[in-house]
């Protein structure tokens, strides 16, 4: 067998066939022999570029501890190169065998409330358990040493879902793994004492062995020490994957390696993630129920655009149509799955895989759709899949190219884990919910979005979004400041400034480290009822504040708008401070759908509003702009509305989905799209 050559992690395009991959899970194992052929000759009438194969084969790979068996994944791994489908090959360590389970019962991880967790599902281990992790690489090193040369390898796919199901385990030899991390974080338990504020409630500890994990206890556990954990969980679970990476880097350096993320998953610090991710895949459900469910979707794939530092990305994972697992599954219409597949190239996607290729009939998964549903080729969904195969072989130019947005916003982690601790002012205050109505604003508008962590290169931007920024250090703090001082406008939304990075209050309370940009002071936050709301003003604009308010004194900012009812009536609820050569701007309130009203002033201040080359997008419209390296440009747009949509565009071109002209507009039916090549020298801005 002939090594293929790769692309380099680093490069423009994703590794594997030229142009856009397209596939799913494929699970020959579930199969017998004789059904495998008809796949593959299925998969080259859709027009299937990539499947991954092994995610959950351990027991067949490694039908016990002595003996292995890989001559029926050789036959798979063959047969798939002779019919020109690349390899996403799977590590299958997502799932241990019951042998290994039964012979080592204490590797099965435990809950908070001390319930240890059975076989029978997936995920059934403790990621500080050496037991499952000697296991996994022995597996890890066995399929890099058979497979790395084999021509149909064109990617690494290192266990599954990380965190999907077990995000944490309280064992005593996660007890262990958490107290050696403790000793590396602060050395001495004096300093944890004071990181943890242990003189509260009598809690100081005179050694690293007196402390256990953040069990059920009877009443709140200290704050920053269930901070450490979730910290620690999350590093756990990423040294698991390093393990199996390091393996597989060194016996194939040549193949790139991913794990597939879960979109915006509060549980895992992805930043720290994607820094050892060759390539950034995700796996994304949207619910066809949803009328707003693609804007969740490209919020979460400007995600993973960004977690990669803007180069191309993978998706992993989507539903043909119904997924198995919510309390009611709706079918996805070819319309849906069609525009919805389309979206994930117009936000940095250069391939669409799908769960799974041919659906299963037995397991918990089941009723969960396929590329080949259960009917076969007479299903309509197996239309659907040749017609989506030849639709994107007509989009093959636009892998590799990129975009990137004038708009940065914010996303940090551990801030987010301490804004949702417990005993706080209100527990409606949750991340997704205060992002939301923020992104929304930006989607509609056109304004194209990179998250960025504390700290990032801000170079090219005109603005920085914080939605929450309930956690910030003296580093973060100047990190903005810096940034206005230079000419840039920053938006802070409430909550913010309030602990540092142990979860302490700030000295003088919110917006600590930020009072000197933002210029206010938080003389008490005023939590909402559910149900109520506050009326705010602001140029005569009547907007409404609900779940959060606070009582703001000025301190060097200006007023932009103020309450108009209740206790805080004439106070300021959103306020503007010079800063340099830009300016900062802090919403004290959560002003959900009226968000846009106040971002609309900023994004004018800023500069940052599309113009140029591409007026706005017209109702319902979502539109976004790759650009190639050469110049040349593709205009995704998509229609999401219920309506026909008129969408004026600048610069004529071509659709690559129809091969008809587009000069100076284009009308679009409901859930219809474009994609419009336009030259370089048409493509100044």
């Amino acid at each position: 067998m002939t090594a293929v050559p790769h692309t380099h992690p680093s490069a423009s395009r994703l590794p594997g066939p030229p142009g856009l991959l397209y596939g799913g899970d494929y699970n020959p194992e579930q199969w017998p022999e004789e059904v495998w052929a008809e796949d593959a000759r299925l998969m080259g009438e859709a027009g299937v570029t990539m499947v991954t194969v092994g995610v959950f084969a351990w027991a067949r790979l490694q039908p016990a501890p002595d003996r292995w068996d890989f001559a029926w994944l050789d036959r798979v791994m063959d047969l798939l190169h002779q019919q020109g489908v690349a390899v996403d090959l799977a590590t299958a360590t997502a799932a241990p065998p019951a042998w290994l389970v039964r012979a080592h019962p204490e590797m099965l991880p435990v809950t908070a409330d001390s319930v240890r967790l059975e076989f029978g599902s997936r995920q059934h281990y403790c990621p500080s358990s050496a037991i499952y992790r000697a296991a996994a690489t022995d597996l890890v090193r066995a399929l890099a040493e058979r497979y790395r040369d084999h021509p149909a390898l064109t990617l690494w796919h290192v266990n599954n879902e990380y965190g999907d199901h077990v995000t944490e385990c309280f064992c005593p030899e996660s007890a262990a793994g958490f107290r050696r991390w403790l000793k590396r974080r602060y050395r001495t338990v004096e300093t944890l004492n004071t990181a943890w504020g242990t003189t509260v409630w009598s809690q100081a500890y005179s050694s690293f062995s007196q402390i256990e994990p953040p069990r059920t206890a009877p009443g709140p556990v200290n704050p920053t020490h269930r901070l450490d954990w979730r910290r620690y969980s999350s590093d756990v679970l990423l040294e698991c994957y390093r393990a199996e990476k390091e393996v597989l880097n060194e016996l194939s350096p040549h193949v790139p390696v991913t794990t597939n993320f879960m979109s915006m998953l509060k549980e895992l610090d992805y930043w720290a993630w994607a820094a050892h991710e060759d390539i950034v895949s995700d796996d994304s459900y949207p619910d066809p129920a949803d009328p707003k469910a693609h804007i969740g979707a490209a919020m979460n794939y400007d995600l993973m655009r960004s977690l990669g530092g803007g180069r191309p990305w993978l998706l992993m994972e989507q539903a043909p149509s119904a997924v198995s697992w919510r309390e009611v599954n709706l079918p996805k219409p070819e319309r849906l799955r069609r525009l919805w597949s389309l979206q994930a190239l117009a936000r940095g996607a250069d391939g669409i895989l799908h769960f799974q290729w041919r659906a299963s009939a037995a397991g918990p998964e089941k009723f969960h759709s396929a590329m080949l549903p259960h009917r076969g080729t007479r299903a309509r969904g197996w239309a659907h899949t040749v017609r989506m195969g030849a639709e994107l072989r007509r989009l093959a130019e636009v892998g590799g190219t990129r975009l990137a947005g004038p708009a940065a916003m914010v996303l940090d982690w551990e801030s987010w884990w301490s804004l949702e601790g417990e005993d706080h002012p209100s527990r409606r205050m949750r991340w997704p919910a205060l992002l939301r109505p923020w992104y929304e604003a930006l989607f509609t508008r056109g304004v194209t979005v990179d998250f960025v962590p504390p700290g990032a290169d801000l170079g090219g931007r005109r603005i920085v979004l914080a939605p929450n920024l309930h956690m910030v250090d003296d580093a973060g703090a100047r990190w903005l400041a810096d940034f206005a001082m230079a000419g840039g406008h920053v938006v802070c939304g409430p909550f913010s400034g309030v602990v540092d990075r142990d979860d302490h209050i700030h000295p003088g309370g919110p917006p600590g480290p930020l009072a000197p940009l933002l210029g206010v002071a938080v003389d008490e936050v005023w939590p909402i009822p559910d149900g109520g709301w506050t009326r705010v003003e602001m140029n005569g604009l009547g907007l409404r504040a609900a779940l959060w308010s606070e009582w703001l004194d000025l301190e060097g900012a200006v007023p932009v708008a103020s309450y108009t009812s209740g206790e805080l009536t004439g106070l300021p609820a959103v306020t503007r401070r010079d800063h340099g050569a830009g300016a900062a701007w802090y919403i004290g309130c959560h002003l959900g759908s009226g968000t846009g009203a106040v971002l609309d002033v900023a994004l004018a201040a800023s500069g940052a509003i599309p113009g140029g080359p591409q007026p706005p997008p017209a109702p319902g419209v979502e539109v976004t702009r790759r650009v190639a390296a050469d110049g040349t440009s593709y205009l995704f747009l998509l229609n999401h509305g219920q309506d026909t949509a008129h969408q004026p565009v600048t610069a004529p071109g071509v659709d690559l989905l129809t091969g008809t002209a587009v000069e100076s507009s284009l009308t679009l039916a409901p859930s219809d799209a474009a994609v419009i090549r336009t030259s370089p020298q048409r493509n100044r801005t």
